[in-house]
């Protein structure tokens, strides 16, 4: 019986995949036996890896159309294909939307929402020349469905995701199909930024019902799921992954009053 994990003979791109999130999603793939490569402004220290092997680097600030056409070139001059692009890059530093600049605005903007937009637009081109077609995979984030004070904008934009890949599913079907995975509190390099410290860390990760944060292995496994031909019949979906969600504020408030 065939392994449908199997990813041996397809080539797959992570944009942001030198660490965090996207170091988990590279990760997984080459674990499954995909050829990889990972794209950013700098490169990492040490690539991802797995079973051996290595993911390839190249430069490129996904913000600018002309460094994501040198990606999905050197894509093809490598593997000869693009079968699996996960646009992961992203992010936003935290910023009051009442006084942040427009500039600051337009940047996040630009990172999260307008460079998926040209990198799918790019692969597309590609993967409805395969036979085969692609897979096209948008991390979104548990903050485009609630409330996310201190990162509108970002929020915003990953709403915004979730809704261009319900859109590019339809318009880009049967050949590609377009999906998304809404990652809930992820715990990466950066999360001390976030969290406080390990104890921080690990209290944030008891308000999760399954009582800690994610991982991106975690990320990385809802991706391999999506690619493969497990989900085949899955398009214009978001797969949200959160451990459960948050208990409900009044459940908390109505026990205190109740000590």
């Amino acid at each position: 019986m065939t392994d449908p994990l199997d990813m041996r003979g397809r080539s797959v791109v992570v944009t942001g995949g030198g660490r965090g999130v996207g170091r988990g999603i590279a990760t997984r793939f080459l674990e499954c036996g995909a050829d990889v490569i990972v794209c950013g402004r700098n490169e990492p220290d040490a690539l991802p890896a797995a079973e051996g092997r290595k993911a390839l680097f190249t430069p490129a600030d996904v913000r600018e159309v002309e460094q994501i056409e040198r990606v999905v070139s050197f894509t093809l001059e490598r593997f000869g294909r693009l079968d699996v692009l996960v646009n992961n890059a992203g992010g936003a530093p935290e910023a009051a939307a009442a006084t942040a600049s427009p500039r600051f605005h337009e940047s996040i903007l630009r990172l999260n929402l307008i460079a998926p937009i040209h990198f799918s637009q790019k692969a597309n081109a590609v993967m409805q020349e395969q036979s085969e077609g692609g897979v096209i995979i948008n991390i979104s984030s548990i903050s485009a469905i609630r409330p996310s004070p201190g990162t509108a904008v970002y929020s915003a934009a990953k709403a915004g995701l979730l809704q261009l890949t319900r859109s590019l599913a339809v318009e880009w079907a049967p050949k590609v199909r377009v999906v998304a995975v809404t990652a809930g509190m992820i715990e990466t390099e950066l999360s001390e930024l976030h969290y406080g410290d390990a104890e921080g860390i690990a209290a944030v990760g008891r308000t999760v019902p399954l009582g800690r944060l994610g991982q991106p292995a975690d990320v990385g496994d809802a991706c391999v799921f999506l690619a493969s031909p497990l989900a085949s019949y899955v398009s214009g979906a978001s797969l949200l992954m959160d451990g459960g969600g948050e208990a409900p504020a009044f459940l908390g408030a109505a026990n205190r009053a109740k000590d």
